[in-house]
């Protein structure tokens, strides 16, 4: 018997293909080793409101960041890794509990380097689908000439939202804003970069020298849609601890299960350099560049299908 579902997807999974290959030719071209690191860790990084998966007492990891941070560590200079990843309970029309992930690396470089890379990277995909200088979102074109905007969080709610910055953070709604109110007005007259969040929205970031409130974290937007989260990396491991264990505690009130200390990843840490790193969802940014409306359009197979 003939599965239509399946069917129905074969061009868009022939263009996923076409996607993968170019940003493997993007970052080879570019001196990045492609590495594969485990998907199964004794400590994910804990973040308030990503929930990991148990596998055999241990977790699938919900990024594979911990790990290529400590090869960063190690003396590898640009990294780049196409991966599964897994979130529990993440799943909507743009979310799935398992899905790809694009993450990159790169030593002696900070959050404007990562944004650079994002635009040369999305043009080069967009020439290698034959998608010319535009994105088209149901019926509106984006184009992906530069330069792309750069808006700062502060900046966004005074455009955008009905609270200011500070009394979304003092009530406890900024994410709820940022959803409702922010995100859907971001990114439709050219890709936005989000930059500069509060600091407390950055758990692994570094925080800006010239402002210790705000962290050195970027997310990528368009059409609406968040495409990538990226961020100059932090290396102060004391510091590093301690907003670990401010997550932490804030998991404990939310009754969300708490994870062990990721102690090799702490240790290491000094030794890593000034670096910056990005991840990319993968399974959505070939719904952005395909103009298909849920995330189901582009995987072989839904977790209702297994």
């Amino acid at each position: 018997m003939t599965n239509w579902n399946l069917m129905r997807r074969k061009p868009a999974l022939h263009h996923r293909a076409r996607v993968i290959q170019s940003i493997r030719d993007f970052f080879m071209n570019r001196g990045f080793l492609e590495v594969e690191t485990p998907f199964r860790i004794p400590a994910p990084a804990p973040e308030s409101h990503i929930d990991a998966v148990e596998a055999a007492g241990w977790f699938l990891h919900t990024s594979p960041e911990l790990c290529m941070k400590r090869l960063l560590a190690a003396g590898y200079e640009r990294l780049f890794q196409i991966c599964r990843c897994w979130r529990d309970g993440e799943r909507g029309e743009r979310h799935l509990p398992e899905f790809t992930m694009l993450e990159w690396y790169r030593a002696e470089a900070g959050y404007g380097d990562l944004m650079a890379d994002c635009e040369w990277l999305l043009q080069f995909v967009a020439e290698k689908l034959q998608l010319g200088a535009k994105v088209v979102l149901g019926e509106r074109e984006v184009p992906l000439r530069l330069p792309w905007e750069r808006l700062t969080v502060r900046e966004a709610f005074g455009r955008f939202a009905s609270v200011s910055m500070d009394e979304a953070l003092a009530t406890d709604t900024f994410d709820e804003v940022m959803v409702r109110e922010i995100e859907p007005n971001l990114g439709w007259d050219s890709p936005v970069f989000l930059q500069d969040y509060p600091a407390e929205r950055g758990a692994l970031a570094r925080t800006r020298r010239d402002d210790p409130s705000v962290a050195e974290r970027f997310e990528l937007y368009l059409g609406g849609i968040e495409l990538a989260n990226g961020f100059s990396e932090l290396t102060d491991a004391a510091e590093q601890r301690a907003r670990f264990e401010d997550e932490m505690a804030t998991r404990a009130r939310l009754s969300r299960k708490t994870y062990p200390v990721p102690e090799k990843f702490l240790a290491e840490l000094p030794a890593m350099p000034d670096s910056a790193g990005i991840a990319m969802g993968l399974d959505r940014l070939v719904m952005v560049l395909l103009n298909l409306p849920t995330i189901d359009d582009v995987v072989a197979f839904t977790p209702e299908e297994l």
